[in-house]
């Protein structure tokens, strides 16, 4: 099963980390259907400081490609997104609207 692994940063303000993690305990049913239909299969979100690390396990149908085309066409995905990104730090040059990072894999315990 693929995995993507991205991250991005937070704005550095305790009031506003707080408040995405809560938003994000109860996310717009529209929101986690757009995940589902997008064949994410899986999806955490993790935090430290500032730093957020996200992981997903997609079928084979996924593309990020296909995704944000899919996003772009859905009105409360968009209303979802524009409303995270009071909170996202987002650097000098950064695309505005794709403000994960995708990663890349340095090791994996499974091929030593």
């Amino acid at each position: 099963m693929p995995r993507y692994c991205l991250t991005f940063d937070l704005q550095d303000d305790p009031k506003k980390i707080a408040e995405y993690k809560r938003r994000h305990e109860k996310i717009w049913p529209e929101v986690r259907d757009s995940l589902f239909d997008a064949g994410i299969l899986a999806m955490e979100i993790y935090l430290t400081g500032t730093r957020m690390f996200m992981i997903m396990d997609v079928d084979d149908s996924f593309s990020l490609d296909k995704k944000a085309a899919m996003d772009r066409a859905n009105p409360k995905v968009q209303e979802w997104e524009a409303s995270m990104a009071e909170f996202q730090d987002v650097p000098e040059g950064a695309d505005p609207v794709r403000r994960w990072t995708l990663m890349d894999k340095v090791f994996d315990l499974a091929k030593q």
